[in-house]
Parts: C-alpha cells; structure tokens; sequence
C-alpha cells in the first residue's frame, strides 16, 4: 500500500500526504453483484484512519477534521468503507479517493459572515412602523387637562 495524497483545495494550499503506515484496511464480503466468485471473493474493502494520532495533520487541522467529522467517528478513527465494484482493487482505490474527499471537505475553514447594511427600504419600514407604535400609545394616555 501507499501514501494516501490528498490534493491541494481550500484549507489545504499544499495537499496533504497521509502515510501508508497510518491507514489501516481490511477486506470481507460484499453484499450485490459479483456472480459465483461473491461468496469466495472478500471485495468490501474498509479503510480506516485515526485522525488523533496521525502524523499528516497538524494541531490547527486535527481539531476542525475532529469537529466536522464528529458523527462519523468512532473515537477518533474515521472509517471509509466501499463495496460498490466487485474487484477489491477498485474498491480500494475508491475507499482511498473518499477517504481523501471526506478529509479534504473537513478541512476546509469556515468561511466568515460578511456583515451587510440594512436596506433603505427595511430602514424606512422600522421607522414607520416605531411612529405608528409611538402614535397608538400616545392615543392611550390621559388627555391634558388645562
């Protein structure tokens, strides 16, 4: 097996290169086609990466991929699985391009809300809307005797 690259997107201006030695697979039957070699053929392939103790992350990228992959987690082993072609090989090669899709999604930063201006219109709706409020409690008042 080898290192799993991640490409470069947003939040990962360089890529990201997890080693082999970090990944751990492991194979069983799959369910669905795959004709007389399905019951003999282990074709599911799960791929798993523990992304507390990884060395491809650093701190800043540990704890958002921990945050934003919380519900898939278990513990902090992140667990790809595929089961979609009925050869292993192309299971493997689609568990490892996931894999480096789920990371790379769950490292992109979040992105900042930009504040924007009330619109004129919105403003003017508020202001009227305050004076006719104002004109209502002023009608309840005690009339000035004088």
């Amino acid at each position: 097996m080898e290192d799993l690259r991640v490409p470069s997107g947003p939040g990962l201006p360089r890529g990201l290169t997890v080693p082999a030695g970090e990944l751990a697979e492991q194979f069983s039957h799959a369910s669905g086609p795959g004709g007389q070699g399905v019951n003999t053929a282990d074709s599911r392939v799960q791929l798993s990466l523990d992304l507390g103790t990884t060395t491809a992350l650093d701190d800043s990228q540990r704890e958002r991929a921990l945050a934003g992959l919380a519900p898939r987690l278990a513990g902090t082993v992140l667990t790809i699985s595929a089961a979609e072609h009925r050869s292993q090989r192309r299971n493997r090669v689609a568990a490892r391009e996931r894999l480096a899709d789920v990371l790379r999604g769950a490292l992109v930063p979040p992105v900042p809300r930009r504040p924007t201006r009330p619109t004129r219109g919105s403003q003017r709706r508020r202001l009227e809307g305050k004076r006719q409020r104002s004109e209502t409690k002023q009608y309840r008042r005690r009339p000035e005797t004088g």
